[in-house]
């Protein structure tokens, strides 16, 4: 993946890009206003196997997540949690004709969480994205949906245990948290006295 400058985009982005201008304008906008993404070069493999260079916008968007347990969120407190989701948003030639391409992107540590939004690839599958209208559509505009998305149903969580094997975490068995040994410090066991039930 190559990320490329603001200002060599227009040199680099591929001429089988039918709508050029509008391109460079709307990647302009979006970068302006969203300084955690970044514009990338890449080769995309489409679903049916071809292949072509497009350019896309990886980074992440800030999203915030309330948990609240009144179903009346507009009462909530207002404390959310802010979280960066890390995303690719991938513009095919046609665009903005067409829709782009887009994924939540997670990091080792983190799962995809799939929902009626997240597909179990990444894939995000929204109502916005379907219903795509150039001129009534556009990336600052998608990036808000998928801000308000994504505060109700978060597309990722942290995984505490990563697949990685070679990481330095240990997933415990059920054995080894089927209980909890505590050693005092002069060395004496814990008599029932003296323990805490939790």
């Amino acid at each position: 993946m190559t990320v490329t400058p603001v200002r060599d985009l227009k040199r680099v982005l591929p001429r089988t890009y039918c709508h050029r201008r509008e391109v460079l304008s709307e990647i302009s906008t979006v970068l302006s206003q969203h300084q955690s993404l970044q514009p990338v070069l890449d080769r995309f493999v489409f679903n049916d196997g071809t292949a072509r260079t497009l350019v896309g916008l990886t980074g992440t968007i800030k999203v915030f997540y309330e948990e609240c347990s009144n179903q009346n969120t507009s009462t909530c407190c207002g404390s959310g949690k802010r979280y960066n989701i890390p995303v690719s948003l991938w513009l095919k030639e046609s665009y903005p004709r067409t829709a782009p391409i887009c994924y939540v992107k997670p990091t080792p540590e983190m799962v995809i969480v799939a929902s009626r939004h997240v597909n179990s690839s990444g894939e995000i599958l929204m109502p916005y994205l379907d219903e795509w209208t150039h001129m009534q559509c556009d990336l600052h505009s998608l990036i808000q949906v998928m801000k308000v998305v994504f505060s109700e149903v978060p597309p990722l969580r942290i995984c505490l245990y990563p697949k990685d094997s070679g990481s330095a975490y240990h997933k415990p068995s059920a054995e080894e948290i089927s209980h909890v040994m505590l050693d005092r410090e002069d060395d004496l066991p814990f008599s029932e006295h003296n323990e805490t039930i939790c």
